[in-house]
Parts: C-alpha cells; structure tokens; sequence
C-alpha cells in the first residue's frame, strides 16, 4: 500500500514541508508542498504543525491532512481509470500544484484553475464555434470577450493576485465594479457588459465540470438609464435645407440625411451605392445581422441622388463622418442645451503615472456636440413610432423584440402625453 509522509530537509529559521510518497520497490518520489513553518514548530511524530502565532497553523494543519487523502485517492484513480500514468516526481509536483491553486507547466490543468488561463481558451474555442441558431460568432461578439480579459488583467495587476476560478465570489465582483468604476472611470452600462461576459466565462466553466464559485449566478450586472437622444422632424429638416460651401460638409450632410432617412446602422449606409437601389427602393444585407432590408426612398434621398445624378455622396470614413456631422450640426444652428454623453479626457493613474484616457462623461452640453452616426438609426425609429405599426419598423431597424425595440427608442412621457391629447382632438373625443 502506497504511503505518504511530510518531513522537513532543514533546521533554519524557516522551513520548507516536504512530501514523500512511496509504493514498495514501485516509486519513492518526494517533492516540497512550499508551506513554510518557523524553527522548531514542526512534530514529525503527529505530522503537523505546533501551535504558533507566526502562522495560521490549524487551517494549514487541516490543508495538509486533506492534501495527503487526496493524493491517496489520485494514486488509487490513477490505478484503475489511467493505467499508463507514470507515477514520479513530475505527476507528485503537478497534483500538489493542482491542490494548492497554483500554475503548473500542463496549461490543461492551468486552464482548470485560473480565470484568465480559462478565458483564453474560451476565446480560442468561441472562433469556431456555434451559436444556438447554427451560424458563427462573430467577430464583434470575440472582440469584446478579449476586453473583458484585458480588463481583468488589469484588475489582476491593480491586486497583485493571480485570480482563481474559485475565487471569483462576491468579493470580486464587488472589487471588479469598483475597480472599473474607481480606477478605469467607466460608466455603469459599460461595466454592466464586462460583468455579462464574467458571467458567461464561470457558467461555460461549471458546465464543463470545472470548479468555480457558484456565486457568480447571483451577480448583477450595473445599468443606468443613457441620454441618447434623436433629432425631431424639424431640426431634420434644417439640416437638409441648410446651405454648406465647403465640399466636405455639404458630402457629409447628405450621408447623414441618408443615415437618418434609411434608419441603416453607419457600417451600412456608408457602404450604399447605386447597385443597392432597384424601382424606389433601397435594397441591402446588413452587415451585423446578415438581414435584408428593403427600405422605400425617403423623399429627401430621392432629391439628395438627383443632385448626384443618381449617385450616392462621396465616401467617407466613418471616423472622419463623426468628426464632420458635429460641424454639420452647428452650422445649422443645432444649439440647444442637451443632456447626454460625449467622449472626454479623463485623468487616471495606471503604473504610478498619470496619463490621459477617453471616457464619456454625462452632463448638459449644446447639442451639435452630442450629435454622431448613432442617433441616426434611433431617429428614424423614433419619429415612426406610433406612426405605422412596430413590427414594420423593426423589419428595417434589425431589432429581434418588442420589448428591446421599446427600450431603444426615446420618446419621453411628455411625448407620449402629447399623442394622447392630438388623437382626441383629431377624434373630437
């Protein structure tokens, strides 16, 4: 029968515990546990550590018994279930490695015990795998799994802590939060979107069997309620009415009257061309979704393809239309005090320096600064709402459900009320 014994080699001011395991004339390995004990507060005879201040000598009393069963109990697995495992000094090091949470040079068994570790292998599994519907993941979705790990990374740098799959409780998930919150000055939806992939990494990981803390199941994601806004018909109309000398402004204008107009994400409209236009329709995949929309041409377009002689405007970058359609919005005198978000410096401390970091920042600014590729397609859902019935506004817009098509339009209760009060006036009711 296999015997396991722990000695030390030393008699220093501290003292390293050592492991030996044997099995007759088969194997005699011995390797160390790295559990440190102080001079003279080890018994050999009772196989434990002495009662001392200088360490936690009844927990780590309780480890080591618990180390020596499971050894015991990995031999006799190793028996029945993996005949051809060679039992030395390199499988006793990995097994005390894999006991005590720490790296190995198996990265299998590093990927069962650290987060990051089985992060990155999630990542690699994700560029081939399937979603529910049968198509791949895309592209997008792997990006943001690869921020979530940079983020982490960070964290892991900010604690000075390897984390663990067991470790990642309610304590991390308070610490992460505030972490991101504090240190990377992020807002809460952002945050909330890490927290999701958090999420997701430790379920992917419980499935496999893989230990992890269960708590993750009852972490919340943080959300706050944005300051997107739209433009109202009028201000619409001002823009497209407004007169631009310079080139590149009157170019931009059109494409954002296009944006406006179509409802098409930026990645969309940007990329329209003659071919896309069939009788009064814009016809296009695009490209997030892979969905076809077929949008009729707003009036507006229709005179903006007649100037071009039936072109679209030049193209343009979608970094350098954001840049324009703020000068474009000025220019037609889009002033008025708003509240929403906009990209700003912030000053933050990584690595003991200072340095500089784009973040959005909430408050009331005049709102040709708010304006961006992005109210585009919520404009054009906005003004049609209530207008023609959901679910033909959704076919353009791409947005699979009601209940999130609702969350994404911004009509405020005073709009609503308004409704309200034209409707019994037009129904003199």
């Amino acid at each position: 029968m296999a015997t396991g014994k722990f000695r030390l080699k030393t008699n220093n001011d501290w003292n390293t515990i050592f492991f030996r395991f044997k099995q007759g004339k088969q194997f005699d390995i011995e390797t160390s546990t790295g559990i440190q004990v102080p001079k003279g507060r080890w018994s050999d005879a009772k196989q434990e550590i002495l009662a001392t201040k200088e360490i936690n000598y009844k927990s780590t009393n309780i480890k080591l018994k618990e180390f020596e069963a499971y050894i015991r109990k990995e031999y006799e697995d190793a028996k029945i279930i993996k005949e051809s495992i060679t039992i030395n000094g390199k499988w006793l090091k990995e097994k005390i490695d894999i006991f005590f949470n720490r790296i190995t040079k198996n990265e299998e068994v590093n990927e069962k015990i650290f987060f990051t570790n089985f992060i990155n292998v999630f990542i690699e599994e994700s560029k081939t795998k399937r979603t529910k519907k049968g198509t791949p993941i895309k592209p997008r979705t792997i990006q943001h799994y690869n921020t979530t790990l940079n983020k982490i990374v960070a964290f892991e740098n900010h604690i000075n802590i390897k984390l663990k799959l067991t470790e990642i409780d309610s304590s991390f998930h308070e610490k992460f939060i505030s972490f991101l919150e504090t240190e990377q000055k992020l807002n809460e939806n952002t945050i909330g979107g890490y927290v999701d992939d958090v999420k997701l990494f430790c379920n992917n990981a419980d499935k496999k069997g893989i230990s992890v803390a269960k708590e993750f199941k009852d972490f919340y994601s943080p959300s706050n309620k944005t300051k997107d806004i739209y433009l109202r018909e009028e201000e619409i109309d001002l823009i497209y009415n407004t007169k631009f000398d310079q080139d590149y402004l009157d170019n931009t204008r059109d494409w954002f009257i296009i944006g406006l107009r179509t409802g098409l994400r930026i990645s969309d409209f940007l990329k329209l061309t003659k071919q896309h236009i069939d009788d009064e329709f814009i016809y296009k995949e695009t490209e997030k979704t892979e969905f076809p929309v077929i949008i009729p041409i707003h009036q507006q377009v229709q005179e903006i393809l007649k100037k071009r002689s039936g072109n679209f405007p030049r193209k343009i970058s979608d970094q350098k239309f954001n840049v324009y359609v703020k000068e474009v919005a000025k220019i037609a005198g889009l002033n008025e005090q708003t509240e929403g978000a906009k990209i700003c410096k912030l000053e933050i401390i990584e690595n003991g320096k200072k340095i500089k970091i784009p973040r959005k920042k909430f408050d009331k600014y005049p709102k040709h600064e708010l304006v961006s590729s992005h109210i585009c397609r919520r404009t054009f859902a906005t003004l049609l709402y209530g207008k023609i019935d959901t679910l033909t506004i959704m076919k353009i817009t791409g947005h699979s459900t009601e209940s999130q098509f609702l969350k994404y339009i911004k009509i405020t209760p005073k709009e609503y009320a308004e409704k309200l009060k034209a409707y019994w006036k037009n129904n003199n009711l």
